[in-house]
């Protein structure tokens, strides 16, 4: 007998024909359940596991998920990867993971290897590097259904699952005025990428609404990191009328930005506020306690891997209208953006 063990293998055990065994290892409706029961213990026997690649070759589909996110070390896309893989399981499907690690070109080798690996689907959240989009439009050329999560491009016309990140700045930045901070600065991601976009136009819109004027001294563009935080803060309190809090663009900035107002010795909260995004995990163990607006990233998760598999259900039918799901956002207060001490009662 060859090492690998093959239908045949199972056949000439149970003296019948290789046709008998395959229907009865995919359950067809016509064989008998004593037979497949007699099939099923065969194959356990034997050690038989089932060729995907030729079963795949042979339905036109792998049962595999294609999925991309810009870092595994961030909670944030763990937690949305969590709600797709309950989704998938649920369907039976599997999911590969690629990191992009905030690159354009790791992000074009993971569709890459996806459409290679003939997966039944893609779904991606954009590097923050991503400045072109040839890649995702040969996706659409190919007909693998996508969909994007979290970071999107309206342009490109493709399904996507979203937080209203507008919103989120509006309530974020409107939470530190109404605490009585004055001059609030903002930290922001590349302005390219819609997400990062929205957070900056809804900080600019709490101001106007409160008759407060824009600055553009107070805008920082980051990178969404640590270091941009503590080089924004760098540059703020050295300006002649420094901000008193700071909405930043996620979590990591804002844990960036609260280290470099404690070694300069500034007071969060009371004297600075601090806001950040993402609800990462370790926002509320640190000292003080980060303030932060949840994505409801499992639910972001689910509701991705529903659309995908909507468009995999109408492969090769008339094609559906683009959507966008849009999520609320939920703010979560905590220390760091207490009132200021001079706020008036």
């Amino acid at each position: 007998m060859s090492l690998t063990v093959t239908i045949a293998d199972i056949a000439r055990k149970l003296n019948t024909t290789s046709a008998t065994v395959s229907r009865a290892l995919n359950d067809h409706p016509a064989i008998s359940v004593k037979t497949k029961q007699k099939v099923l213990k065969a194959a356990a026997q034997l050690n038989y596991r089932r060729n995907t690649v030729a079963s795949s070759l042979r339905s036109g589909q792998t049962g595999i998920i294609g999925v991309i996110i810009p870092s595994a070390e961030i909670n944030f896309f763990g937690s949305v990867v969590h709600g797709i893989e309950s989704m998938a399981n649920q369907h039976g499907y599997n999911i590969l993971i690629y990191q992009s690690n905030e690159s354009w070109e790791h992000e074009q080798k993971g569709i890459e290897t996806f459409l290679n690996a003939r997966v039944d689907g893609i779904m991606v959240s954009m590097a923050k590097e991503a400045n072109d989009y040839a890649h995702f439009i040969n996706v659409k050329k190919t007909k693998t259904p996508i969909v994007f999560f979290d970071r999107a491009h309206d342009a490109l016309n493709i399904d996507a699952v979203v937080v209203d990140d507008h919103k989120a700045a509006f309530m974020a930045t409107e939470h530190l005025i109404n605490n009585g901070y004055k001059r609030v600065a903002h930290i922001s991601g590349p302005l390219h990428i819609n997400i990062f976009k929205a957070r900056f136009l809804g900080y600019k819109d709490a101001l106007k609404k409160h008759g407060i004027v824009y600055d553009p001294k107070l805008l920082f563009k980051g990178d969404v990191s640590i270091s941009s935080g503590v080089q924004a803060i760098e540059k703020f309190l050295q300006l002649p009328n420094p901000p008193d809090a700071v909405f930043a663009v996620e979590d990591f900035t804002a844990l960036g930005a609260m280290q470099e107002l404690k070694r300069h010795h500034v007071l969060i909260p009371g004297e600075f506020g601090v806001i950040g995004f993402a609800n990462e995990r370790f926002g509320e163990y640190i000292t003080p306690s980060l303030s932060t607006i949840d994505q409801q990233t499992v639910k972001m998760g689910e509701e991705a891997f529903t659309l995908l598999y909507k468009l995999i259900g109408n492969k090769g039918k008339k094609e559906l209208a683009v959507q966008t799901t849009v999520l609320e956002p939920i703010p979560v207060y905590r220390e760091s953006s207490a009132g200021k001490k001079n706020k008036k009662q």
